[in-house]
């Protein structure tokens, strides 16, 4: 009986790990990667997480790419002139203690060129490789939900 109860601990801790579904690099620690299950018609996906900065210094995230884009892009929304635009970033920095969010009508990673659709559908996930300027290179899978998480707004792309 205590051998049994060993095995299904064993197996289930797996679990617990890929639940959590978060990351670290460095100082720094990525939370939850998604992404919004789309229409197959839709030409880009947008991908959110949560940064938080837990060193002394400050870093900055450079890029990011995906093999299931033919081009990733960092973006942000901004007001202008009484309208919310979306524009690129050159990169974003995340400050010493600071957390920095990718959410709809924030910042965001836009997937363009979709090359495999397959994995964009819910309960997938696909990778996606943040580059950093000081923590390197991180490889997160990003969970493909039907809705947004909650308490987060959600908008659709169009290019």
């Amino acid at each position: 009986m205590l051998n049994r109860l060993i095995l299904l601990a064993a197996l289930l801790l797996p679990v617990g790990f890929a639940q959590a579904h978060q990351y670290k690099a460095g100082d720094l620690e990525i939370a939850h990667p998604w992404s919004q299950e789309l229409p197959p018609n839709a030409p880009t996906v947008a991908a959110y997480f949560v940064i938080h900065n837990s060193g002394k210094t400050a870093d900055k995230l450079l890029s990011v790419e995906s093999p299931i884009a033919g081009k990733a892009e960092l973006h942000e929304h901004v007001m202008q002139n009484d309208l919310m635009k979306m524009q690129p970033v050159p990169v974003v920095e995340i400050a010493p203690g600071a957390t920095v969010t990718f959410a709809p009508m924030a910042y965001h990673v836009m997937l363009l060129e979709l090359t495999d659709r397959s994995l964009l559908i819910d309960g997938k996930r696909f990778p996606m490789t943040l580059h950093f300027e000081k923590a390197r290179d991180v490889t997160v899978d990003v969970a493909v939900q039907k809705k947004a998480p909650d308490g987060t707004k959600t908008h659709v792309h169009a290019q």
